[in-house]
């Protein structure tokens, strides 16, 4: 599986999101099939279709918002797809409410509340699965060491955990999961810095993972070619002074980002956890022991995600907190879109704003 994940990485981004999608709409299917078993005795009318109908619309709402982004001026070429752009969120709203509607028409006297249980459902499930993913598919456009460093954390701290906990694990950590141990958790995160710290040294030497991702309108292709941020630049930093003797080093060069790779294993491996103890709750709740038999031995695809969905929202938020600047290339994106009497005024705010910077020379008179 691992070598399969490599795979998928070489052949690019757009294979990713691919997977990413592929696994959404797997984890989707696993737990809306949990809340089918639990009351189909009822048979709820529309009750699936109408759930993998809202799927479908919360999908076109996302990946339009994509599209939007990162995708502008290849839509400009095509006049249908400038109408679908333009007028996306209202055709988004549209299909939700026709949704909302058949809903609403659907709705049986003597299933009123497991009707609206299972609309709850339906959404929250929406939330936990599409959300997310649209979030780790926005964590890859900034650059795929934003997606395979986060996820490679989580799973090795997975994998740190178990072996520290079987090895050595004496005190229980929470009774939601009794083969949890403070043992595996504290070796767990160790582990998981020192894993993250040296993988994100490697990844920031090259541009195909640091370098945001862009979409060439001319090859139609993705492509990750920059020049790297200061981020992905090494730079010396200072040693404490109390380290120094111990360390024999006064200073040491590191990138950025191998920095920022601490805040996020620290994050996948004592805030993460909670992720699988949130649905190590759920199956108790439901008296199951996996989501689903997709992966022998392992449960389904979304027992092997929990702690990773969390874990994309952290990096979302921390990507927009401290990392994200702004993007010239999406700045221009609008420029381009905009009439050209509108582009002309941008032109002249923007070349008098420059001159009296000092950084244009005055346009002098014509004789």
């Amino acid at each position: 599986m691992i070598s399969l994940f490599f795979l998928i990485i070489y052949m690019g981004p757009f294979m990713l999101i691919l997977l990413v999608s592929a696994i959404q709409v797997k984890c989707f299917h696993e737990i809306i099939t949990i809340g089918y078993r639990v009351y189909h005795s009822y048979e709820l009318p529309w009750f699936r279709t109408l759930s993998w109908y809202f799927l479908l619309c919360v999908n076109y709402f996302f990946y339009g918002e994509t599209a939007a982004d990162y995708f502008v001026t290849s839509v400009q070429r095509e006049e249908s797809l400038q109408f679908l752009i333009r007028y996306h969120r209202f055709i988004s709203f549209a299909l939700y409410l026709a949704g909302f509607c058949i809903f609403v028409l659907s709705l049986v006297k003597k299933h009123y509340r497991l009707q609206f249980y299972m609309f709850g459902w339906t959404h929250v499930t929406l939330l936990i699965t599409v959300t997310q993913s649209h979030l780790i598919i926005q964590n890859l456009f900034e650059g795929m060491i934003w997606f395979i460093v986060p996820i490679s954390i989580v799973i090795c701290n997975d994998i740190m955990a178990y072996l520290f906990g079987f090895f050595f694990g004496r005190t229980p950590l929470i009774k939601l999961s009794p083969k949890k141990t403070w043992e595996g958790l504290i070796g767990g995160f160790f582990s998981t810095v020192v894993f993250g710290f040296i993988l994100a040294y490697i990844l920031s030497q090259y541009e195909y993972f640091v370098c945001p991702v862009d979409y060439n309108s001319e090859t139609n292709r993705f492509s990750a070619n920059c020049e790297p941020s200061q981020m992905f630049q090494l730079q010396k930093y200072t040693i404490p002074p109390g380290l120094q003797p111990i360390l024999a080093w006064k200073t040491v060069s590191l990138y950025p980002f191998q920095i920022h790779s601490i805040a996020l294993a620290t994050f996948a491996s004592l805030i993460g956890p909670f992720g699988g103890f949130f649905a190590s709750g759920f199956k108790r709740a439901f008296k199951i022991k996996d989501f689903a038999d997709t992966i022998p031995g392992h449960g389904g695809i979304m027992d092997r995600f929990d702690c990773q969905y969390l874990m994309a929202t952290f990096v979302h938020v921390y990507i927009a907190s401290f990392i994200r600047g702004p993007n010239p290339s999406k700045v221009l994106q609008q420029l381009l879109v905009l009439q050209p009497e509108q582009q002309l005024h941008i032109y002249k705010i923007l070349r008098a704003y420059l001159t009296e910077r000092g950084l244009l020379q005055p346009v002098l008179p014509a004789p």
